[in-house]
């Protein structure tokens, strides 16, 4: 009788999990208490962008990744949308520009000037208005340079071509609130997972419908495409009200390849997919852990790697993308982590241990880099192209030179006695006008200043041109 050994040697079963000091992570930040399902974060190798607690309408801060430490509390914030924000998104291949979506019914792309916020930002490069309900998810193509699409409570999700900044397709087969959508590799299909139970895979451009899993064991919440294996994963729960991971064929959704419980816990389940390493990571919203495992094309599918474990609950997490990890320590994934508790964004970094200084070929394979494969226009004509390939080896260091063109639009202005109240946001409350004003009384304290000391400046500058005209007669 034949001996099957169930230990798989894998080159990531010592993978590990390490948290950044604390001097390198993101402290005082007023992470939102909304209870949508979602991460509230978004990273690249730029800035780190955060929904955040606000009165009166919705915010989100954006951080250059460099700057950690303890952030002031009069940190400048994205302040345009009338209702809560409820999903953020970076542009993959123009690092300055970041989706958001909100409660108002609007997507609005904005345009974050190099180094940061130096001021309230309150008006976007485009404002988005299609929906007839509030929108929770948003998600740029992976391949095309200017298409975003955007699921709403409407049960609809809209392709909005941002070469023309107007919708370009309406996809209307979901009877429920859409829970999440993912993209293939080329962005030619798209799955999404929604509250009537139902897995679909979408052919994009055309809204059609090409596969339909009725999930009743498996109530499915998180879909994610993995890569280029043609297959899917889902998280939900069972029948038994346990966490359960399951593995389908997008060719075949009748039933799935296979189904694994992972615990009794309560908590959404967040799936993240390295496509390069084909690592799986499993996230539970108020978990403190995360547990990665190896998906491969034979069984048993999905090998548990290991944990890593931290007593602190996460609100959400930020993934960075490859070119923006540190390869010198062989860092294969990096996450933000949003403590809520302790206003703290905490990096997370999974490293495989490897004694060799040397570029470590073996786990840093050609990946999709920051330039787009196609134009909007070339993909809403039908053309479908890979990513555009790049290496880790030289860190990437060639600027983009693609620059980022937002359709013309009037620039709106509402002026109150000579001041622009859009430019100039209005305190919400009576400590932030105290702050204002405090602040404001600095001001003027330093100007004046200033224009003592340039009133002083001048007056010597004089006496010394007088002195001047003075010697030049005698000299002749």
């Amino acid at each position: 009788m034949s001996w099957r050994p169930t230990y798989r040697s894998s080159k990531f079963r010592n993978v590990y999990g390490k948290v950044a000091n604390r001097e390198h992570c993101f402290d005082g930040i007023p992470i939102t208490k909304n209870v949508h399902d979602n991460h509230f974060c978004a990273v690249n190798s730029k800035f780190v962008a955060v929904v955040t607690e606000s009165a009166g309408g919705g915010s989100f801060i954006v951080i250059p990744v460099s700057q950690t430490g303890r952030l002031d509390s009069h940190y400048p914030k994205v302040c345009g949308h009338q209702g809560n924000v409820l999903d953020i998104k970076w542009n993959p291949f123009f690092e300055n520009i970041v989706a958001s979506c909100s409660e108002d019914t609007s997507v609005r792309v904005w345009e974050i000037p190099e180094g940061g916020l130096r001021r309230n930002m309150t008006e976007a490069v485009l404002e988005l208005y299609g929906h007839s309900r509030r929108v929770g998810l948003i998600e740029w193509h992976p391949t095309s340079s200017g298409i975003l699409f955007s699921a709403g409570y409407d049960y609809k999700i809209l392709i909005w071509n941002l070469e023309i900044g107007e919708p370009v397709k309406m996809i209307d087969c979901h009877t429920d609130v859409i829970l999440s959508m993912s993209f293939n590799t080329d962005g030619s299909l798209l799955a999404t997972s929604c509250k009537d139970k139902k897995l679909r895979v979408i052919e994009p451009r055309s809204g059609r419908v090409l596969q339909q899993a009725n999930c009743k064991n498996h109530r499915v919440n998180r879909v994610v495409f993995l890569g280029n294996l043609k297959r899917l994963l889902t998280t939900g729960v069972s029948r038994w009200n346990t966490r359960q991971i399951a593995l389908w064929d997008q060719e075949d959704l009748s039933m799935p390849i296979v189904e694994e419980d992972i615990d009794g816990l309560s908590g959404l389940l967040f799936p993240f997919y390295d496509a390069d390493t084909h690592m799986l990571y499993l996230a539970g919203k108020g978990d403190g852990n995360i547990r990665y495992f190896e998906i491969t094309t034979e069984k048993p599918y999905i090998q548990y790697l290991m944990e890593f474990r931290s007593p602190a609950p996460q609100k959400g997490l930020g993934v960075m993308p490859k070119h923006g990890l540190d390869v010198a320590a062989c860092e294969v994934f990096r996450f933000y982590k949003l403590v809520t508790l302790k206003g703290l964004i905490e990096p997370i970094s999974m490293i495989v241990p490897r004694r060799s200084d040397t570029y470590q070929e073996d786990i840093y394979p050609m990946t999709a880099g920051t330039e787009p494969a196609l134009s909007a226009s070339e993909w809403l004509s039908g053309i479908d192209r890979d990513p555009v390939l790049m290496s880790l080896k030289d860190t990437y260091t060639r600027p983009n030179q693609l620059v980022f063109k937002a359709p013309v639009k009037e620039k709106k202005s509402v002026v109150v006695n000579g001041i622009d109240l859009l430019e100039n946001v209005p305190p919400r409350t009576e400590n932030e006008l105290l702050r204002m004003f405090f602040r404001q009384q600095e001001e003027l304290r330093r100007l004046k200043d200033e224009l003592t000391t340039k009133d002083v400046r001048i007056r010597q500058l004089e006496l010394e041109l007088n002195n001047l005209k003075n010697v030049s007669p005698n000299n002749v």
